[in-house]
């Protein structure tokens, strides 16, 4: 066994890294971290140096793999070490570049380690610090790995950092009234109340997969969605070229939520699915309107994976006005290893008291849960 480590997810066959990666997490595909790739989304210009990293028997056949980058920024990760790195820059030391595992702007638990073999996950470990150690990278960082994959990041000593979202589960519900019933009667009629509202604006939605979006309607996507970046001051992580790729390798994985009026499109939600799966991911609107995001983003949403079985539904970080809505607190991981000995021992002690603040934290937003007493989704 050997270790190998790529500057190009295209430097791995596709039915390999696929064969490992499964279906479950679409963006863990190949078609969609290369997309990333050759849309410039990703790149060394855009501070997201590939370096993935795979494991080969001896027969050369890739057995294990990770993704993996170098990063000169913390931009698009979602687990937030910006104080970590204003440390490092008080104490004369360089923070950047550093290692991240992850999947590029994906805030979504999901495997980190592309195999079931414990043996080759320790293997991508050692891979994976040991070239932290030898480029001298300031730290390494596992974003949103599965809870399962905690044990083997401990034991490498990497410190766990505990997190939530906010994730909607499926109860096997008949449709959304039937939902609507476990709430409280004040939280369901503010429900019923906000998509009212939506409709009596003479707003209508349309599902359109991969298949049904051709290069006009994604330019109207990508322009609705680049309209609410600008207003928090910068652009899309991904490109309208990203965009329009996955929808055509990952056809099935893609989901966008486009809200009308009149007939001309006024709001978007792009979102990737799954089997068991939704994952909110980007919204845009060309303007303000009553109660509009929470129908596209959230209760059409709802609707889908309702009507399609699935079994989760994750829109996404942040956010407790979700909760209103029917989506609970959820834990998130992250793993984190970092080169300084006084940093790594400051920092630990650091994590130890967030984590107390979290668990406080969601035990308090449950207990403003919409459920009837003693119900959850």
């Amino acid at each position: 066994m050997r270790a190998i480590i790529t500057d190009s997810i295209e430097e791995f066959d596709q039915q390999d890294w696929n064969g490992l990666a499964g279906t479950r997490y679409p963006f863990l595909r190949h078609e969609f971290l290369a997309a990333a790739e050759r849309s410039g989304s990703i790149g060394d210009e855009a501070g997201w140096r590939p370096r993935h990293t795979g494991i080969v028997d001896d027969k050369g056949r890739l057995v294990a793999a990770m993704p993996l980058y170098e990063k000169s920024h913390s931009w698009g990760e979602f687990v937030f070490d910006w104080n970590w790195a204003h440390a490092y820059e008080r104490a004369g030391i360089a923070y950047y570049p550093k290692l991240v595992s992850t999947s590029p702007f994906t805030p979504a638990t999901s495997r980190r380690f592309l195999t079931d073999d414990p043996e080759n996950i320790a293997r991508l470990i050692d891979a994976v610090t040991g070239l932290a150690g030898e480029r001298g990278y300031s730290s390494l960082h596992i974003l949103f790995p599965e809870p399962g994959e905690l044990p083997y990041l401990e034991k490498s000593g990497l410190m766990l950092r505990k997190d939530c979202q906010f994730h909607w589960s499926n109860s096997g519900y008949r449709d959304f009234d039937e939902f609507l019933a476990t709430f409280s009667s004040a939280k369901r009629k503010k429900v019923r109340r906000e998509r009212r509202l939506v409709a009596e604006q003479g707003i209508r939605f349309r599902r359109l997969s991969g298949a049904d979006l051709d290069a006009d309607i994604w330019t109207i996507v990508y322009e609705l969605i680049s309209i609410t970046f600008l207003r928090r001051g910068s652009m899309p992580y991904f490109s309208l070229e990203f965009f329009m790729e996955i929808s055509e390798r990952l056809p099935d994985n893609i989901l966008v939520i486009l809200a009308e009026k009149q007939g001309a499109a006024i709001a978007a939600a792009v979102l990737f699915d799954s089997d068991e799966t939704l994952y909110g991911r980007y919204w845009g609107a060309d303007a303000r309107y009553n109660a509009l995001h929470f129908e596209t983003c959230y209760y059409q949403g709802i609707d889908y994976c309702i009507e399609q079985g699935r079994k989760r539904f994750e829109p996404g970080t942040q956010g407790e006005h979700k909760v209103a809505r029917g989506f609970l607190p959820a834990t998130t991981w992250s793993a984190h290893w970092l080169a300084h000995p006084e940093f790594y021992s400051a920092i630990g002690q650091y994590l130890r008291a967030e984590q107390q603040h979290i668990e406080q934290y969601v035990n308090a937003v449950n207990a403003h849960s919409p459920y009837k007493s003693g119900r959850q989704s």
